[in-house]
């Protein structure tokens, strides 16, 4: 099946599932680590651990595919971390031990950490420079779908058949990777300008004098996002149980909040080619902050869902404008790696957010300072897009 034949429409819905399916591991694994806690008599610690490795999962997956899919070809990377994650997802539903349950998180994390630069950066050299931006909005509106179906899975399942059967079901992506390797065409610019590099020229051409001040601007701004990201959402069921709720409240309070994660990405998706890129990441990272500010010190539970479903529409409409954002620095030789350097760099971010929460906790550090650290992560990370980024709106990519 040739590249140009396939439909905007059909793209967007088959990179979209791909990327639902990522959304929808992450975000059971958020409902997990609390059954799991009440499972195994985990530490707040422990749990943060868990977090923590799935995200230098994360980083070591982005790092790496992102270098391969310049040399291999965006489509079939994006199927092999695919099955990474999935088939690592199933098998993670028949572990007895801790030990065993962080090692298999590392490699679900390469997988997750690997797809989502892949797509989009498959799609952004798929489609026009007036629509680029709104289409990989549209990609990231996907997370979302994927949250919701994890907060349903957990709300319905958990309670009923326990974390594992969850975890199953995570493994339903390993036979969409099987479908995808007759129907995804690859990026017809990667076809048109195929480089074979080694990898140390991959990693010293981003740096190189042309790149080097939208590379730190990236670095920073994924750091900052991601760190406040998995810091805060992988905690929210824990965080809304230490609040006082029970832990099936929690799940339906945490359900109500991620719908609001849809107008977030949708809103983005109608501004950010009328208004750029640079202005949508900049407000939508001060509402995050904003809102986080507000979550953090809630004490009604009106003030905590509406303070919460903020948080979640500003920082994941961030997300959308992010994604259509970061591939826009690099030509096509050379966006792969970009891309998947700037994703690796944030998800070593990703490492400490669960971490410091589980040990702020632990030592009994209030929920509300917790949340302004993240708070002036987001800020600085905005501060980085408005003095450091450049206005990619509409570019053609090179």
């Amino acid at each position: 099946m040739e590249t140009t034949n396939v439909s905007k429409r059909k793209l967007l819905g088959v990179a979209g599932l791909g990327w639902m399916f990522d959304a929808m591991d992450v975000g059971i694994l958020s409902f997990v680590l609390a059954a799991l806690a009440a499972d195994w008599n985990l530490s707040t610690s422990q749990v943060g651990l868990i977090g923590s490795i799935n995200s230098i999962g994360m980083m070591v997956g982005a790092f790496i595919f992102g270098l391969m899919s310049d040399r291999i070809g965006r489509k079939n990377v994006f199927i092999i971390t695919l099955l990474l994650f999935s088939i690592g997802s199933g098998i993670s539903a028949f572990t007895t031990s801790l030990a065993v349950f962080l090692v298999l998180r590392f490699l679900i994390g390469m997988g997750l950490g690997g797809e989502l630069p892949v797509a989009s950066t498959l799609v952004s050299e798929s489609v026009s420079a007036k629509e680029r931006g709104r289409v990989v909005v549209l990609l990231e509106s996907f997370w979302a779908a994927g949250w919701i179906v994890a907060a349903l899975i957990s709300f319905f399942v958990i309670p009923e058949y326990g974390w594992r059967a969850a975890l199953l079901i995570c493994a339903i992506p390993a036979f969409y990777a099987l479908y995808l390797r007759l129907k995804l065409p690859d990026s017809p610019q990667f076809s048109k300008k195929i480089v074979k590099k080694s990898i140390s020229q991959q990693i010293v051409e981003v740096w190189a004098a042309p790149y080097r001040k939208q590379t730190v601007m990236l670095w920073i701004l994924w750091f900052c996002v991601v760190f406040s990201y998995y810091g805060m959402f992988l905690w929210l069921p824990s965080i809304m149980t230490a609040k006082g709720f029970s832990l099936i409240h929690s799940f339906q309070y945490v359900l109500i909040m991620t719908l609001a994660q849809l107008p977030g990405y949708f809103t983005v998706a109608w501004l950010i080619e009328r208004v750029g890129r640079k202005f949508v990441l900049v407000v939508y990272l001060i509402g995050t902050a904003i809102s986080a500010y507000f979550f953090g010190s809630a004490e009604s539970l009106s003030l905590l869902i509406i303070s919460g479903a903020m948080l979640s529409f500003f920082n994941l409409g961030a997300w959308g404008a992010l994604y259509a954002y970061t591939p826009e620095q690099y030509p096509t030789v050379m966006r792969g790696a970009g891309s998947g350097m700037a994703a690796s760099m944030g998800r070593f971010g990703g490492i400490f957010g669960p971490i410091l929460v589980g040990t702020l906790m632990t030592k009994g550090v209030s929920i509300s300072f917790i949340f302004l650290i993240f708070c002036i992560a987001i800020v600085i990370g905005a501060l980085a897009v408005l003095f450091l980024g450049k206005e990619t709106k509409q570019t053609e990519l090179a």
